[in-house]
């Protein structure tokens, strides 16, 4: 490929995910756990700017009034859309560099993929920086490298993902699903929740020593999504990582009960915490419980779902 830069930038919005059901298997001698999962991408969005660049470089700026610190995202290797713009350029043996500026308005460390987003979104902005043309398998293959949620971040909409749950099948789910998040401002990290859940079942017994090597989505789930109905999927909501999440911080059952005193028809942990998604019948209801949620001094946000996943913006 030419070494050359095609434009000298490019804006790309990913979005955030929640996971709508979420089977956790035992912890393999590889050190992961078998995922059976329902992502659902929602219009809560990470912006990545990419520049032509002689090296590689990363700035963050976060947005106000979300969770988490944006001072505390790493700018160096750690940060996973640095490691997917190098990873990029090895992959398309390009010899320049890139400087990332990524605007965050997804929790950090809360549960909702906000690195996934900004990987998925440098892979896709140095994509079209470098002229490298990959397709889109290739920046999914890419993508599973850098971690489980990258590639969801990649397409959006709403899919099941199995193995780790970088294994994607698009789900149908009609209509629009409205939540309300509450969001943090103390991060979980996901290693030490998922270190959690394996303490916590092995006291319980929860799990056979041979844990199986896949697991399955409910049904009831999948029906829910293709219906289109609020209220059934409010029923099939379920989150093996909340009972580790919770046990971290006790805080977060609270917040679920609030929300659904507040009119949520249900609410789980979004993935590793500490987000709360709280599912609401119509956008009216969720707004009446965003601003319930408020008065009482909580950070919540009102957003929809599904939507695509990362998109050039021109």
């Amino acid at each position: 490929m030419s070494s050359a830069a095609s434009v000298d930038r490019v804006h790309v919005r990913a979005p955030g995910k929640i996971n709508v059901f979420l089977g956790v298997g035992g912890r393999h001698d590889d050190g992961y756990h078998a995922l059976a999962t329902v992502f659902q991408a929602v219009s809560l969005y990470e912006d990545v700017i990419a520049r032509a660049a002689g090296d590689f470089s990363v700035t963050v700026r976060g947005a106000d009034g979300i969770g988490g610190d944006a001072d505390a995202v790493p700018l160096d290797d750690r940060n996973l859309a640095m490691r997917a713009a190098k990873l990029l350029a090895a992959a398309a043996d390009y010899h320049g560099g890139v400087a990332l500026e990524i605007r965050k308005s997804v929790p950090v460390a809360g549960g909702m993929g906000g690195g996934s987003a900004d990987a998925a979104a440098a892979l896709v902005a140095c994509d079209a920086l470098w002229g490298t043309g990959f397709s889109p398998a290739r920046l999914h293959e890419l993508a599973a490298r850098l971690g489980a949620d990258v590639p969801f971040a990649l397409h959006g909409g709403t899919a099941v993902g199995t193995g780790r749950g970088d294994q994607l099948n698009p789900a149908l789910a009609r209509g629009r699903f409205d939540w309300v998040l509450v969001t943090s401002d103390e991060g979980l990290s996901t290693p030490v929740v998922y270190e959690q859940l394996d303490l916590l079942r092995e006291e319980e017994g929860a799990l056979a020593d041979d844990p199986p090597l896949s697991l399955d989505v409910p049904i009831p789930v999948l029906q829910a999504l293709r219906s289109g109905d609020a209220v059934q999927l409010a029923a099939s909501l379920h989150n093996d990582l909340q009972a580790a999440a919770v046990h971290r911080r006790p805080d977060l059952e609270e917040t679920i009960r609030r929300g659904i005193r507040a009119g949520a028809l249900h609410g789980i942990v979004s993935g590793s915490g500490p987000t709360v998604a709280l599912l609401c019948g119509d956008p009216e209801s969720a707004q009446a419980v965003q601003t319930s949620l408020q008065q009482a001094g909580r950070e919540a946000l009102h957003v929809h779902g599904p939507v695509p996943g990362a998109r050039i913006l021109v």
